[in-house]
């Protein structure tokens, strides 16, 4: 999964911090409150329900095999007192399914919702439901070998406690990073200490080029990412049955603080081998699958196989909703393969850093063949289509997942779909534009939307129109005359709320978890305004962790180049507790950054990172910084120039509504 991120954490903070995650109270305004299923999605979920494979209780049986013991108390919180993670957000998801969710998510939901300490095989044990990841224990000779620390340090180190009392007391040893994502390592700090990591008493092993593509998504692309995930993750949905229903792998995101220590060891070939506090242990490269760094853990000795995220309880997505480098399809299935003829005739269980563990040499050799079929089909189908010269829309609404593939519950759409990866499919290949010249270079949305509701002859007949078609039940039809009406309108209330009511029907209808996030949160949006959101925010934690080279990368996504006038001139920043020097050459329209002296600088600002640091991320005010240390010599002027050109760090931005 994907940020998945800070970007994830911060989209569900503010359901997170509710009092037991319970619902939020209704609106003072009935008109604003969600509505019931209506019949025409009763009736969709009745035909989903038919068509849904044959319960057989092996994900039952798997989910809960080996459980150990859960926490007491199941409120995790921060070092203030604040409710940053609660195990019990989800325990009313028991019985049929309520019209207002689609039964099959339903039912994916109801196993998520497990937590506790479980057992594996000899040696290893996994901890599940204390965030969105799982956290994957192995017993070293000295001490517990961590992989994937979950999210945030809180989670990470109620995790541990868990493990601590119910096995006995270990310190750890090691650390493992599957892949880039921060949910796979933001809660480092919560089960080491960077003095120990310093001292070489504890190991942090990740993939090649690990730190690299955690800072693209976590700050060159953060903000962006921020807000989009929001919406995939449900920001400010609280769980329940017509709000948040997780996220397809796992359920919420904790809302505590992100960490990040650098890796001391990195590995960049599949076969390659580590002793780890006394544990062999065999890697798989699948960089490029679910992350752009990513690795795959073996272990001979009790015979397990860690597939990260490459296989899970669901078929994952090829382009996250929420914005990534787009997937390798076709690398993707050929991981799944090489891991089926590397680990499927010796693993006894086959485990991952999200959802429940399968058991037996037939049932993980079963589910990988499966799953590498289920991307395969999507890559080649999805290239057969588009050779004879069908568009991502046309080819995503022609190709449907076979039945013998969607006889496994984990090939289900309950976080990527068939439609939108699809298009991504296609994306990696053509890019976005679908040779269609009317698409090359059509109005944006708002100017197209004035054009379009005047062609149809005014608000009132498209609102007319929207309306006729939600009675019918053609919701996709009614939500894009009515996103027509509100984008060449936003004042328009009616148009809002019966597009707020298209959306959540649609919410109600998908069996992926993020669909479903998407449409009731812009439903939400549409009808309460957009939530607080504190997207622009940094975890100061992965910026100190983050090479000089890439934080200043990021700054130069912010300048604004008009500002300077066409201004060339150069800027040194040194820093000498790092003894790094990085030379600023503004060029008039770019800003590029290098890490060694800019020759003819106009200036040189001399501090610690951290204050250079909160000069550009933060904008502090340049006098507030000399006060702490900073010293600026040479053109001033220059230096406020260059500073006023930059802009301040990214805001939520509108998505529902211009």
């Amino acid at each position: 999964m994907h940020l998945r991120t800070r970007a994830m954490r911060l989209a569900v903070a503010a359901a997170a911090t509710l009092p037991g995650w319970a619902l939020a109270a209704p609106p003072a305004d009935p008109a604003l409150a969600p509505k019931p299923a209506s019949a025409a999605t009763v009736a969709a979920q009745q035909a989903v329900a038919a068509a849904l494979p044959q319960e057989d209780g092996r994900d039952a049986a798997f989910a809960a095999q080996g459980f150990v013991a859960s926490a007491s108390d199941p409120v995790v919180r921060d070092a203030a007192g604040k409710a940053v993670w609660n195990l019990a957000a989800y325990d009313w998801v028991q019985g049929p399914a309520p019209a207002s969710v689609n039964p099959s998510l339903w039912r994916e939901v109801a196993l998520l919702r497990r937590h506790g300490l479980f057992a594996v095989a000899d040696g290893v044990w996994q901890v599940r439901g204390f965030d969105v990841s799982n956290m994957t224990v192995i017993r070293g000779q000295a001490g517990w070998v961590l992989v994937d620390p979950l999210t945030t340090k809180e989670t990470a180190a109620a995790a541990l406690a868990l493990v601590n009392a119910q096995l006995g007391a270990r310190p750890v040893s090691a650390v493992i990073y599957s892949h880039s994502h921060a949910d796979h390592f933001g809660g480092v700090r919560g089960v080491i200490a960077e003095a120990d990591v310093t001292a070489g008493k504890v190991q942090v092993i990740a993939p090649a080029h690990f730190i690299e593509e955690a800072a693209s998504e976590n700050i060159l692309a953060g903000s962006a990412m921020g807000r989009r995930a929001q919406y995939q993750f449900g920001g400010g949905l609280a769980p329940g049955a017509q709000g948040q229903m997780g996220s397809g792998i796992g359920l919420g995101v904790s809302s505590g603080t992100i960490t990040l220590i650098a890796p001391t060891d990195i590995v960049s070939k599949t076969g390659e081998t580590r002793v780890v506090d006394g544990v062999p242990m065999e890697f798989q490269i699948v960089s490029g699958s679910e992350a752009p760094s990513e690795l795959n853990v073996y272990l001979p000795g009790p015979k397990v196989l860690l597939s990260a995220e490459m296989s899970t309880c669901s078929l994952h997505n090829i382009l996250t909703p929420r914005g990534a480098k787009v997937r390798d399809t076709r690398a993707w299935a050929g991981y799944l393969d090489e891991a089926l003829r590397l680990y499927g005739g010796r693993s006894d269980a086959v485990i991952s850093s999200h959802c429940w563990p399968r058991f037996g040499q037939a049932e993980v050799s079963r589910m990988l063949a499966s799953q590498r079929d289920n991307y395969r089909v999507l890559h080649d189908q999805t290239l057969r289509l588009m050779n004879r010269g069908e568009t991502p829309a046309e080819i995503a609404e022609a190709l449907v997942q076979p039945a013998a593939l969607a006889a496994d519950w984990f090939n289900h759409g309950y976080y990527g779909t068939y439609n939108h990866n699809a298009k991504a499919v296609y994306q990696f290949y053509l890019g976005w534009y679908d040779a269609v010249p009317a698409n090359l270079n059509p109005w944006p949305a708002a100017e197209r939307a004035k054009r379009l509701v005047a062609a149809i002859g005014g608000n009132a007949k498209v609102l007319a129109q929207g309306r006729a078609a939600m009675k019918a039940g053609d919701y996709r039809w009614a939500s894009e005359l009515l996103s027509a009406a509100v984008f060449a309108d936003p004042a328009n209330k009616a148009a809002r709320a019966a597009l707020a009511d298209s959306y959540e029907q649609q919410g109600y209808q998908a069996e992926s978890a993020i669909w479903r996030n998407q449409f009731l949160a812009a439903a939400s949006d549409l009808r309460n305004g957009r939530i607080a959101s504190a997207t622009s925010s940094q975890s100061q934690d992965m910026i100190a962790a983050v090479p000089t080279q890439l934080l200043l990368d990021s700054v130069a996504t912010r300048l604004d180049p008009v500002k300077l006038a066409g201004r060339h001139m150069a800027i040194n920043l040194v820093m000498p507790e790092r003894k790094e020097t990085a030379g600023i050459e503004l060029t008039g329209t770019a800003m590029l950054a290098r890490m060694e002296a800019a020759p003819g600088a106009a200036a040189t600002l001399t501090a610690p990172r951290r204050l250079l640091l909160g000069l550009l991320f933060l904008k502090l005010p340049l006098a507030q910084l000399e006060a702490a240390g900073l010293k600026v010599e040479g053109d001033r002027a220059a230096v406020e120039a260059w500073l006023a050109a930059l802009d301040p760090m990214p805001g939520a931005f509108n998505i529902a509504e211009p």
